[in-house]
């Protein structure tokens, strides 16, 4: 109770001086926002929940630690970048970035999309979904997990949406990135299944100041509009791949002939995987399609949702953040790609009008320069 009390009062005086520094408040209310985005008001934290997801007190004293730990952070990183000399090296090429992954994971894929597109070098560890000995020395079994290395400090990170924020973060406004990530603390939550599962507060928020905000975005309804369509590909968007790429058992048996291939299995777990797996596949997506009430024929699904995205882009700009991708059109981009060379990808750029979005986002990631 005494941590509790002591983070409140850091919340109310930390909220007031550093909104007095910044010429306004620097994070999101700590709310649970709706599936489709953000209605009015300031956008919403990404902190969901399930129908019996955590009590207030327990928002309350989360949100009040994030914020405490969020205004500390600012304060040292302030400090440090006054310290700074005017010549420094690269902040993209102090840190060696090491991704744990399956391929074959739309939530993998966004990570790699955001890396790419920044230019940022990292390695990449395939786990074997199987064993999962590679993520052992981890408490999170879940991937992707990027680990950082900032000199002498290792980060882990774990969650696709929280890797993408605290990278961009750290790389717009130079704060140490052992501090990006206390702005993002886990929280136990309870979703709609029964099931304790790890939230993230924040997930969906860049922690900049007012000018450094300006900069990036311009304007509020932009930077609102990418947290929408962010939490939009996470919420909806990445449930329609496997009910589409295991919507029949021949496209079951194909979408595990490449997850084999381009996965880390031997020879018996490959053979196992691709036949037991993709029966088992077939009959989950088929809950999947019952579980998010999609339609009969769950293509019609996918095409409706590509065509909302194209909607939303617009006829007047190329991209979702104008003249080059932002972090809404690289999460979009990452879960689709992992249908490449499916059934289901063809379907989708011969009945939908998101092809050439798509193929301008393949030629902008190409051309990407380098992180600076």
């Amino acid at each position: 109770m005494a941590q509790a009390a002591r983070a409140a009062r850091l919340l109310w005086s930390g909220r007031r001086a550093l909104a007095g520094r910044l010429g306004g408040p620097r994070w999101p209310p700590l709310l649970a926002p709706s599936r489709a985005g953000f209605a009015g008001g300031p956008p919403a934290a990404a902190c969901r929940r399930g129908p019996r997801a955590l009590g207030a007190a327990a928002l309350a004293l989360g949100g009040a630690l994030g914020l405490y730990h969020a205004a500390r952070g600012h304060l040292r990183a302030q400090e440090l970048r006054a310290e700074r000399p005017a010549a420094q090296l690269s902040l993209s090429s102090r840190l060696q970035l090491t991704l744990y992954q399956y391929k074959t994971c739309p939530f993998c894929s966004k990570v790699r999309a955001f890396l790419d597109f920044h230019a940022l070098p990292y390695e990449v560890v395939e786990v074997n979904p199987v064993r999962r000995a590679e993520i052992k020395f981890s408490s999170y079994r879940k991937v992707p997990i990027l680990v950082a290395q900032e000199g002498d400090s290792l980060q882990q990170l774990n969650d696709s949406s929280v890797i993408i924020s605290a990278l961009k973060t750290y790389l717009v406004s130079g704060q140490p990135l052992d501090e990006v990530i206390t702005y993002y603390p886990p929280m136990k939550a309870t979703n709609d299944r029964g099931k304790e599962v790890t939230e993230f507060c924040n997930k969906y928020w860049l922690m900049l100041d007012e000018r450094e905000a300006q900069r990036m975005y311009g304007g509020k309804e932009a930077r609102t509009e990418e947290m929408k369509w962010r939490q939009w590909a996470d919420d909806w968007l990445v449930h329609l791949i496997s009910p589409n790429v295991y919507r029949t058992p021949a496209e079951a048996l194909a979408s595990f002939d490449y997850i084999v291939r381009e996965g880390k299995f031997g020879a018996l777990e490959g053979a196992m995987a691709k036949y037991v797996g993709a029966a088992a596949m077939y009959v989950i997506s088929k809950r999947l399609k019952s579980r998010h009430h999609l339609r009969d024929d769950v293509r019609e699904d996918l095409y409706e949702a590509a065509d909302k995205w194209v909607a939303a882009v617009g006829k007047d700009r190329p991209f979702m953040g104008g003249q080059k991708p932002n972090l809404a059109d690289l999460a979009v981009y990452g879960v689709l790609r992992v249908m490449e060379g499916l059934e289901a990808f063809e379907d989708l750029m011969q009945h939908s009008r998101i092809q050439p979005w798509y193929l301008r986002m393949e030629k902008a990631i190409s051309e990407a320069p380098p992180a600076c």
